[in-house]
């Protein structure tokens, strides 16, 4: 289903604050890597936010979520503190792995592989 404007209109607001708020708070490096919202989903409801966190060369994925699980209610707060003039109320914000780099990464390396057999193997039509 597609996401409608006010849906957008607030999941845009909210990508705003919380990466202020990373920032602010130290979470965007965690176990030596770097972390970044990557999207921010609003139900149609704009009852709950499903935040996606992009993290790029951490130790531990897992323990990164859960650092940013474990501060959620500071971030929340703050959160509130800065939104609480553009919205009703405060949606319930839960956080995601987006494993979107990881799957770029092993396609990439799956083209490499094919393309070196397929060099390794000649052309495909005889010339």
């Amino acid at each position: 289903m597609q996401e409608g404007k006010r849906q957008k209109q607030v999941g845009g607001v909210l990508h705003e604050e919380l990466t202020t708020i990373f920032r602010k708070m130290g979470l965007n490096t965690i176990q030596g890597g770097l972390v970044s919202i990557a999207s921010v989903k609003v139900t149609p409801d704009l009852l709950e936010a499903r935040v996606y966190l992009s993290v790029f060369q951490a130790s531990d994925n897992a323990l990164v979520l859960k650092r940013v699980e474990e501060a959620a209610h500071e971030i929340k707060r703050e959160l509130a503190a800065r939104v609480k003039h553009q919205l009703r109320r405060m949606p319930e914000v839960r956080y995601y792995l987006d494993d979107t780099l990881e799957h770029v990464f092993k396609m990439e390396e799956l083209f490499k592989k094919i393309d070196g057999e397929r060099k390794e193997d000649g052309p495909l039509l005889p010339e």
